[in-house]
């Protein structure tokens, strides 16, 4: 079993008693328990080989699990393996714990090495069904144990103190305190005021490709009270994002859960890693933008914290895995018998996709575009459905007047463009419902890159064109694709502008966007503190940061910044003049009086209403203005 082996010795009362009458500072905090929340003892049990840094091999006799209940500050335990290592007991009976106690190696690594240390407790011995207890979120102090109140009323017969990364579990001394009891789960603990995704695998097998999905049990915990505790598998995830020392998953639960939040229930979800975003929250802006623009489809985000194995892991962002489902794409899942007539139109989700030479199923159209079939599915799609598909697509290229809805294709743009998406047509997703021969656009995904996040582009704001034509990643010939539309069709252009005038009249404005990314910095506050203890990278430039900010207020001010700058910059692109809509109300146009007529886009039409075709137009007059429906 990979890091799972463990050995089990009995620590009797009497050794107990005899090494905490010699250590004062534990007698100290003993004479102040209750006789109901008492010092707990029982069989050690933990991670085995150990390491003797004497020799600098591996051992079973020195600096092994036991030394880390001996009563004793002067020993410690210190794993073989750096990572997923830990030392606990076996109560023999489920005990709920009210408290934790801990005391780091002493050595000038040790009070750093104890930061980020996980409590659990469990009923199975293998701790697949463990539940968080604690994180240390401080340095120790060597010579001196601290303690921490547990939140937590279920009852455990295991327990455990699991060693941050890289850490070899190095500690001095545990404790556990508690009573007897099954408990309940009345109250049940979160490492932050977010929801806690907590992952324990099969013989504890790590993640290591996107292929093998490796047996699991899935806990997420929100509310302090609500929990979902199932099993399942999880893989990694992702193309460029797997390269990065912080993995993204996908995690599929046996049966279909409702997660904290969401819109309905689901097998799959999937947790983006959002390494290279320094504010933890670039997707979820952007998908908070997507539903701003009226997107038929924005993919569920929460943020979350998440443990694997007992070991802190980072922030991330629990999000819907983009497939065909009720609460998704909601268009027709196909069978292996759907082969002709209507059955074969439909549906399908696809994606023009980059990468999409690394999967089973795609296929390059005619004008040079990569476009990866994500379902039906590479393990069920037949030749006739692949053949359909792309030809369907190659008809959609070709006259897209005909076969592209302009609507969610020009709202999917508008988003790219005011987030400063980069990778916008890098990957693309779309979609084809049975009997319909339109293709859809959507949903928004991707931007941990966006916002000004990108060095091949910032800033972004001091460009004169859209991003996709300065600087951004297109897959195949997708910039000369999207040129055809709002570049070089007037009707594109004109309904581009009038669906930029929805969204701002309805509230795509300065204040309400400042307001949300004020909300997401406070809720994230408490999370980002463990991130960046976890991937020390704030002063650091990973992935395409083109700045450092040095620290995540600066971080989240670049973001507001951006957003500010960019709503303008989009007017002044698009020639639209925003009138705010408590402007327009209040203000009375006297059509006795000179008047002048603009478009929404703010070209000029004049000086009378009545010689113009119907329309929407906003009508000047002195220093106010109006929309007027004609």
């Amino acid at each position: 079993m990979r890091n799972r082996s463990f050995r089990k010795h009995q620590i009797t009362v009497n050794r107990y008693g005899i090494r905490r009458m010699a250590c004062s500072l534990l007698l100290c905090f003993t004479l102040q328990v209750t006789a109901q929340d008492a010092k707990l003892v029982g069989t050690v049990i933990g991670s085995s080989p150990s390491v003797n840094y004497g020799t600098g091999q591996q051992t079973t006799t020195v600096n092994t699990c036991e030394d880390a209940f001996d009563g004793r500050l002067d020993t410690f335990f210190a794993s073989w393996e750096r990572n997923y290592t830990w030392a606990g007991l076996d109560l023999g009976q489920p005990c709920v714990i009210t408290r934790v106690g801990w005391s780091p190696r002493n050595d000038s690594y040790g009070p750093g090495r104890v930061r980020l240390g996980v409590f659990e407790g469990a009923n199975r011995e293998d701790f697949m069904d463990a539940l968080p207890l604690y994180i240390i979120t401080q340095n120790g102090t060597i010579g001196k144990m601290s303690y921490a109140d547990v939140n937590c009323s279920r009852g455990f017969r295991y327990v455990r103190y699991v060693g941050p990364a890289d850490a070899r579990c190095n500690v001095a001394e545990l404790e556990f305190y508690g009573h007897e009891g099954a408990g309940d789960d009345s109250r049940l603990y979160q490492l932050t005021n977010l929801p806690t995704v907590s992952i324990h695998t099969e013989n504890g097998v790590i993640p290591y490709d996107k292929e093998h999905q490796i047996v699991s049990q899935l806990t997420v915990i929100s509310d302090g009270t609500h929990l979902v505790s199932e099993p399942g598998t999880i893989r990694e995830r992702g193309n460029y994002s797997r390269n990065f020392p912080k993995k993204p998953y996908r995690i599929k639960f046996d049966k279909k859960q409702l997660m904290p939040g969401a819109a309905g229930k689901a097998k799959k979800w999937t947790l983006i890693n959002n390494y290279g975003d320094k504010t933890l929250m670039r997707n979820l802006l952007a998908f908070e933008l997507s539903r701003r623009m009226g997107m038929p489809y924005t993919p569920y985000g929460q943020a979350v914290d998440v443990l694997l194995n007992g070991e802190y892991k980072g922030g991330y962002q629990l999000c819907d895995q983009v497939q065909v489902h009720k609460y998704r794409v909601d268009i027709e899942e196909m069978t292996p018998q759907d082969n002709s007539g209507t059955a074969l139109t439909g549906g399908y989700l696809i994606e023009v996709d980059a990468y999409a030479d690394q999967e089973k199923s795609w296929f390059n159209s005619n004008k040079g575009n990569p476009v990866t079939i994500k379902s039906p599915s590479e393990d069920s799609i037949t030749s006739q459905q692949k053949q359909y598909i792309r030809n369907h697509f190659n008809k959609m290229e070709n006259r897209w007047t005909d076969y592209l809805d302009t609507n969610t294709f020009l709202r999917h743009f508008l988003v790219g463009e005011l987030s400063g998406n980069t990778d916008t047509y890098w990957s693309l997703f779309m979609y084809k419902h049975r009997d319909n021969d339109t293709l859809y656009t959507g949903p928004v995904w991707d931007f941990d890159i966006a916002f000004d996040n990108d060095n091949r582009t910032y800033p972004v704001n001091n460009k004169t064109d859209f991003v996709y034509r300065s600087g951004g990643s297109c897959a195949g010939n997708m910039r000369n694709f999207v040129d055809n539309i709002v570049v070089r069709n007037a009707a594109a252009r004109a309904q581009l502008v009038e669906l930029w005038d929805e969204a701002r009249q309805g509230g795509l404005t300065e204040e309400n966007i400042v307001a949300y990314i004020d909300s997401m910095e406070a809720d994230l506050q408490q999370s980002q503190q463990l991130n960046f203890i976890r991937w020390p990278i704030m002063n650091q430039s990973v992935h395409m940061n083109p700045r450092t900010w040095g620290s995540y207020t600066a971080e989240v001010q670049n973001v507001r910044r951006f957003m500010k700058e960019r709503l303008r910059w989009m007017d002044r692109k698009l020639n639209y003049t925003y009138v705010p809509p408590s402007s327009v109300m209040a203000q009375h146009v006297d059509f006795s009086q000179p008047y002048t007529v603009w478009t929404l886009g703010g070209v000029s039409c004049g000086s009378d209403l009545d010689v113009l075709p119907p329309g929407i137009y906003i009508v000047r007059q002195g220093a106010a203005s109006r929309k007027v429906v004609k």
